[in-house]
């Protein structure tokens, strides 16, 4: 017996808001316990980040059927093609989103994003680098794209599971300025996820958008930060990503059965 047309669609639709919900409230939950045995923000978040991978982890190999999807990719002869569109579709995510960024703090200010800065600075040199170059990319990646994204794959299609995923990960930074510069970077590591069903390119991705952050001179992006140079380096990141979408939605084979073990562990 088959579910109609629209029961379908709001069970679809509260899974979409189930998942991301219930993950998020256990991780905050985790947080908040963390912060008060460590004291240290910083710190307490890199511990819950390395504790979140292994937890996942775990479970993505002990327990691949719980996070496997179906269709599984199709074999393609176009990695390396594949490969070069990831790499402008990245350069493309990190302009859009930093331009759009500092033109929204230089326009109205963040000070959830100034909170954050300072806490960064209080923890010191050493943690920041700790959090920002291995608990972040490795924690993050295991959490949404290894656990929220196949969870609502599930139940939904790619193009759904890539927005809730995304918003939901922006929202999780706290303010609007990090929402804007990390959502064309979610979308791009759900497509690649979609397509590669292992998180180790999410995660060097990840570290070096992270990297570039660090490194890159607020002075290189002024140009950039306004709201024309900001709109035309989104609507070419979404462009670009569409593209992304169909190439990666194109290579599933509709009548592929689950994911093997092999495929969903963490690699």
């Amino acid at each position: 017996m088959t579910t109609p047309p629209i029961t379908s669609r709001l069970l679809g639709i509260g899974w979409c808001a189930l998942v991301p919900f219930a993950v998020v409230a256990v991780y905050l939950g985790l947080g908040t316990v963390a912060v008060r045995l460590i004291g240290e923000p910083i710190v307490a978040t890199s511990v819950l980040g390395m504790l979140v991978v292994i937890l996942v982890g775990s479970v993505r190999i002990q327990r691949p059927q719980w996070l496997a999807h179906a269709p599984a990719p199709r074999p393609s002869v176009e990695i390396p093609r594949f490969g070069w569109t990831v790499v402008g579709c990245a350069v493309l995510a990190f302009l859009a989103g930093q331009s759009m960024a500092l033109w929204i703090y230089a326009t109205t200010g963040s000070t959830g994003f100034d909170a954050s800065n300072q806490t960064r600075h209080a923890a010191g040199v050493l943690a920041t680098l700790l959090l920002a170059m291995v608990a972040a990319p490795a924690g993050e990646e295991a959490l949404f794209r290894g656990l929220v994204y196949p969870l609502l794959r599930k139940r939904v299609s790619i193009l759904a599971s890539t927005l809730v995923t995304a918003a939901v990960f922006g929202l999780l930074h706290g303010n609007a300025v990090q929402f804007a510069s990390t959502l064309p970077l979610a979308v791009l590591l759900a497509l690649i996820y979609e397509h590669t069903r292992v998180l180790w390119p999410c995660v060097l991705l990840h570290l070096g958008f992270n990297l570039a952050a660090a490194l890159a001179p607020a002075q290189v992006f002024v140009a950039l930060a306004n709201p024309v140079s900001a709109a035309l380096l989104y609507l070419a990141f979404a462009g670009c990503a569409f593209g992304l979408y169909r190439r990666v939605a194109g290579l599933t084979a509709p009548s592929a059965g689950p994911a093997s073990g092999s495929e969903s562990a963490m690699r």
